[in-house]
């Protein structure tokens, strides 16, 4: 289906919205809808379901035929089945004349059963022999009737889950499911966000005469970046609030923020942190990033002592070369990781040269700042070592850690002075 017709069904039935995920929505319900195929739409409460029914009737042979809408969720237990089927006089209590149900009535034409999930056990069965025979028994009549309906249904339930727990019928799930129609969250579709708010600010400031409410780029981005549970039915509602309530017509993050729901802001990416936890919540967030880089390099830098002080004892693990590799890899990306994380924070460079404190904070940072000294020894070689040069490297700063001490340098490197003037004269270490 070319999208400029699928842009013609959204114009016809008032649906706003350009992400593809609809798209796919809109063109498999204008797919089925000339079959008699049963079709089961599924998704949040609040994305919109209760239009993809009609769409379908509207583009069906059956398009000049009823269209009946009936809410399974909202209809007692005790009297659902009469709605649905109908009763004969005298049937029960109350009962004082013969009465159609949806089903005679909407014969030829279209039955939409919204909320199906929440229809009782003894329903389900009568629901199913219609699907499979087109055949109904009022309440209280022993006389088969027949009817050729449309069946569409919808539900917000997880149906699979439902049938486990044997809370719907696995006969009835799969009958109706013949073509699954799924609306995505709005959520998922954040080019939608902003878009349905322009239309529902300018449908409020018709309805109550006043001008439209607009967002400043803040305010989009953080309409984008929230969660959304109550998906467009929730969206209309706190357009509505915002454009009777704020005498300022134009509506930034902060006053956005106070008609969000407290309890979902924790939703929110870091980038939106709650207002008056910003200062906090940044510091922390970039303090933890930095410690678990540095202790992730120091870690990395003990293992590689190791390893080079088994090489040298001619103990060297199979596996030897790719760790090296892995490791020099990992320390010659991890500052740029950093820097990705926290743009334009050069803090690693800042505690290098210790020109200035980090986050003005008070904390020792003795510790980490030998660390970072540790890190800028190996940030100088860029390409993964090899083996011998590894071993050479090793040697060499160990003697000029002790001045040129052979004993003091075997001790620490854990080999004979036999074994160091070998690898001396191997090397031509001067």
């Amino acid at each position: 289906m070319q999208l400029s017709e699928i842009q013609a069904v959204k114009q016809r039935f008032g649906i706003i919205g350009t992400s593809e995920l609809l798209n796919r929505a809109i063109d498999i319900a204008v797919q089925v809808a000339p079959t008699d195929l049963s079709v089961l739409i599924t998704g949040e409460s609040g994305v919109g379901k209760e239009n993809f029914p009609q769409i379908i009737h509207h583009y069906s042979h059956r398009k000049h035929g009823p269209y009946i809408a009936v809410n399974c969720g909202a209809i007692p237990e005790g009297t659902i089945d009469s709605e649905l089927f109908g009763h004969e006089k005298g049937s029960f209590t109350g009962a004082t004349a013969d009465r159609k149900g949806y089903f005679e009535v909407a014969d030829s034409g279209t039955i939409f059963l919204d909320e199906v999930g929440e229809l009782p056990l003894s329903t389900q069965v009568r629901l199913l022999r219609v699907l499979e025979t087109g055949e109904f028994i009022k309440v209280g009549s022993s006389k088969t009737q027949k009817t050729n309906v449309r069946v569409v249904a919808a539900t917000n339930l997880n149906m699979i889950q439902a049938t486990r727990e044997g809370r719907f019928r696995e006969d009835l799930y799969y009958r109706l499911n013949t073509v699954p129609i799924s609306i995505a969250p709005l959520r998922e579709r954040k080019e939608d966000i902003v878009l349905l708010f322009r239309k529902f600010a300018s449908d409020f400031a018709e309805k109550y005469r006043m001008p439209a409410i607009k967002l400043t780029d803040d305010a989009k981005a953080l309409l984008s970046a929230y969660y959304w549970n109550g998906n467009v039915r929730q969206l209309k509602n706190i357009t509505e609030q915002i454009s009777v309530i704020e005498q300022q017509r134009e509506i930034n993050a902060d006053v956005l923020r106070n008609y969000l729901p407290k309890d979902e802001m924790e939703r929110l990416p870091a980038i939106f942190p709650s207002a008056g936890n910003h200062d906090h919540k940044s510091f922390n967030s970039e303090r933890e990033i930095l410690y678990q880089v540095l202790f992730d390099m120091k870690k990395d830098m003990n293992d590689l002592k190791k390893l080079v002080h088994d090489i040298m004892n001619g103990q060297a693990p199979a596996n030897a070369a790719e760790t090296l590799y892995n490791t020099g890899s990992f320390l010659s990306h991890s500052e740029n990781y950093y820097r990705n994380v926290n743009p334009g924070n050069d803090f690693l460079n800042d505690k290098l040269k210790r020109e200035q404190p980090p986050f003005n904070s008070t904390v020792n940072d003795e510790d980490d700042i030998q660390v970072a000294e540790e890190y800028h020894e190996v940030e100088s070689n860029q390409k993964p070592l090899s083996l011998e040069d590894m071993e050479k490297q090793m040697i060499r700063k160990t003697l000029e850690k002790h001045r040129g001490k052979r004993k003091l340098a075997a001790d620490e490197l854990k080999i004979s002075e036999r074994t160091l003037y070998r690898k001396i004269k191997e090397y031509g270490i001067e």
